[in-house]
């Protein structure tokens, strides 16, 4: 399933927080949206997944209009992982993941056999299987996002978007959570924070600042350091990582 985003801007008030951005992701591709603090990228994703409506512009999965369809016809088709976040009410894990059967469900349908195989395999996929009868809230921040992430397979979504999903965990949480999402099988869009693993998961990026598109392509094409300069206002020298061959990003003294 393809995502296409057409002049989508968003506005508060009188402050214009994404203006007139297009973007596209292919089927199975994985695309960054990357920039500094308060350029527009979290905003630009919540407008696109139905959280905040956007002022103007059009947003696709392949035929489907997301702005106009029901909240439960996207939800079947697209999955959202954000940052976790503590419940006031506790579940256990395999209650959290469950809910990811929602939208495929009517409103006092039971779990089949069928959903109660498709959250194993979720919990399965991301090494959660033994933590099943556990407390939410009771996990690392990095076991949460596990469960966030177990609980968007569950809805079994043709498409997926990355909400900033790696902030304030441990790189080894960073490197379970892309790692599980770059072997799926769909189109990815996610906001991402760290240019090094950026250039090393994604297949293309966007840049945005100031709640534009200020450039977009491979990230061996775009992630310069005069660009790096330009958008972030660090200093930085580019090399080949000896060992992965992606892009890798040396910071200097800030300006």
């Amino acid at each position: 399933m393809n995502l296409n985003v057409e002049r989508l801007s968003v506005s508060f008030g009188e402050a214009k927080i994404v203006q007139e951005v297009s973007l596209r992701v292919q089927n199975k591709q994985f695309v960054g949206l990357i920039g500094p603090n308060g350029c527009g990228k979290s905003t630009l994703l919540k407008s696109i997944y139905k959280v905040i409506k956007p002022r103007q512009g059009d947003v696709f999965l392949s035929e489907l209009n997301v702005i106009k369809a029901s909240p439960k016809l996207v939800a079947r088709k697209l999955g959202v992982v954000g940052q976790f976040n503590e419940l006031s009410f506790d579940f256990t894990v395999r209650e959290m993941v469950a809910m990811g059967r929602t939208p495929h469900k009517g409103m006092l349908e039971t779990d089949s056999q069928q959903d109660a195989d498709i959250v194993s395999a979720a919990l399965r996929k991301v090494n959660l299987e033994g933590h099943t009868g556990r407390s939410y809230n009771s996990l690392s921040g990095g076991e949460k996002q596990r469960v966030i992430l177990a609980r968007v397979l569950a809805q079994q979504p043709e498409f997926m978007i990355l909400d900033e999903p790696t902030n304030h965990l441990d790189i080894k949480y960073q490197l379970q959570i892309l790692n599980i999402v770059r072997k799926l099988d769909i189109g990815i869009l996610a906001a991402l924070h760290d240019l090094t693993l950026a250039a090393e998961y994604c297949d293309y990026l966007y840049v945005m600042k100031e709640g534009r598109v200020a450039a977009c392509g491979a990230p061996e094409d775009i992630l310069t350091k005069e660009l790096i300069r330009e958008v972030f206002d660090v200093e930085c020298e580019t090399y080949r990582n000896p060992v992965t061959g992606a892009l890798g990003i040396a910071y200097l003294e800030t300006r």
